[in-house]
């Protein structure tokens, strides 16, 4: 099959993908965004030179830039791993087809060229390469130096794929790149290596010397070879059709039955988060929702906003309450027929769900606690904040789940997927996160933090007052659209 007949397949699988009518409002918003850094790039590029010649008279900006690609390469290799899809499933169906693995091989890899995360960088590289040389600077060098940062960009592309095939059988797929880029980080920080001046004078290299050009070209060359030679050994039709067999731990969840009619469904909750990728993250991203607060309570600019401590309480205190909630009830969309047309009443399916946040916020404001060493006033607006997601925000997030329309498939990669994500998730997150940020700021400026606490307290104790009467709407409101979600999760692929 010739080049051209695969370019014609990818144009056509692009434009005619069902993706395109299912997902319009995010299509459209990763379009925008793609402006967004493609303009803020050519932004960059234009005007690098002139900003660090002012700032820094005596210093070189070319210097200065090649001493800061280390820290952008390694942000590149990271998003790359969160955000870069790799071709590699879309091309299962040409290998029934009369063509070589070996064209398909390389057609995957040079399809991942031409990924957009390889041409952002040039939107800023040559606008500054340009300023370069109108300043005086050698046009041959300049050129080099450009192809350097290309050639490097490319070897990020194909060490990402390396990565990907080290990670993507791994249940905590994304921990690989954290550790690994965590790593780098440390050592250069601590100097132990310092990767920036490496770089530095790699790059440096090629501009002083062309032929250097050799080294980071010899690299992709190898880095390709070694990406042909896994890609072609795992490409095959049955390789995605083995059966994964493990062991099923089965865990005591006897505690449970203290909830009464609930407990049955708590029960099948904790073995869906257990024992399935995706819902699995709801549980390990605590653990980044818990240290939330170190980004902010260390910083002395924020001891003088206190009007922040509400915000960070929300999301610390609420963290498994918006990453799971905001997903009820899409988590059970696999087999939501089958549990529909059980006996069973809707009350206490949606009241497991409730109890299980509501026991979620308790542990985490538990947990927190040891932010008081950073004052007081952090632990009293973790409490209010504790007690608003309990009364308000677990009563807001169910009612949202009753428009959820997408399915979601409970193995896929947890991290930076957005399956299942629609218009509900994210105009959910005004109510969550805006507007107590919002009643706390205002009780703050016209009277005090502890009348801002004690507001979101009261407005937190008045939902759980009425919280009979709060899951009776809501119940209603799921009733109703039952059989529209039944029919929506019977749809969706």
């Amino acid at each position: 099959m010739k080049l051209k007949h695969f370019i014609s397949l990818e144009w056509k699988q692009y434009f005619r993908s069902a993706y395109w009518q299912k997902s319009m409002a995010l299509n459209i918003l990763l379009v925008f965004l793609a402006l967004y850094f493609v303009v803020s790039f050519l932004f960059l590029g234009v005007a690098l030179y002139p900003i660090l010649k002012e700032t820094f008279p005596d210093q070189d900006p070319l210097v200065i830039v090649n001493s800061y690609l280390f820290y952008w390469f390694l942000t590149d290799i990271v998003m790359r791993f969160f955000f870069q899809k790799l071709p590699v499933m879309s091309v299962k169906p040409l290998l029934t087809l009369p063509i070589k693995r070996r064209k398909v091989v390389h057609y995957v890899l040079g399809k991942s060229s031409f990924s957009f995360f390889n041409f952002l960088p040039l939107f800023a590289v040559i606008p500054f390469g340009v300023m370069l040389i109108i300043n005086e600077y050698p046009m041959i060098s300049v050129i080099f130096w450009i192809l350097a940062i290309l050639i490097i960009t490319l070897i990020i592309n194909f060490f990402n794929f390396l990565i990907e095939s080290f990670s993507s059988e791994r249940e905590l797929s994304y921990v690989p790149i954290i550790v690994f880029a965590g790593s780098l980080y440390a050592i250069n920080y601590f100097n132990l290596i310092s990767f920036t001046t490496l770089v530095s004078n790699v790059v440096s290299a090629v501009y002083s010397n062309p032929i250097m050009l050799i080294i980071p070209i010899v690299v992709l060359i190898v880095l390709y070879l070694i990406n042909f030679k896994i890609l072609k050994s795992k490409l095959y039709l049955d390789s995605s059709l083995k059966t994964k067999t493990q062991e099923v731990k089965v865990s005591n969840l006897e505690w449970t039955r203290k909830f009464g009619d609930a407990a049955t469904f708590m029960q099948l909750d904790l073995k869906l988060i257990w024992r399935n990728k995706r819902p699995r993250s709801s549980v390990f991203i605590l653990v980044i929702g818990l240290l939330y607060g170190l980004f902010f309570y260390p910083n002395p600019t924020y001891q003088n906003q206190p009007w922040m401590f509400a915000f960070v309480g929300i999301f610390v205190t609420g963290i498994f309450l918006i990453n799971f909630g905001q997903f009820i009830p899409a988590w059970d969309s696999g087999y939501y027929k089958m549990l529909m047309s059980q006996n069973i009443k809707y009350k206490q399916y949606l009241q497991s769900k409730h109890t299980l946040m509501t026991l979620s916020v308790g542990i985490m404001f538990i947990l927190s606690i040891p932010y008081a060493y950073f004052g007081w006033e952090i632990l009293l607006a973790h409490a209010a904040a504790a007690i608003y997601n309990i009364g308000i925000n677990t009563h807001v997030i169910l009612f949202g789940g009753a428009f959820n329309r997408k399915k979601i498939d409970l193995n896929q990669r947890a991290a930076f997927n957005y399956q299942g994500t629609g218009a509900v998730q994210w105009l959910i997150g005004i109510p969550i996160m805006l507007v107590p940020l919002a009643v706390f700021g205002a009780s703050y400026y016209f009277f005090s933090f502890e009348i801002g606490c004690l507001t979101l307290s009261v407005l937190g104790l008045i939902g759980v007052v009425f919280h009979k009467k709060l899951m009776q709407i809501i119940t209603e409101k799921y009733i109703a659209s039952k059989y529209t979600m039944i029919q929506a999760f019977s749809q969706e692929n």
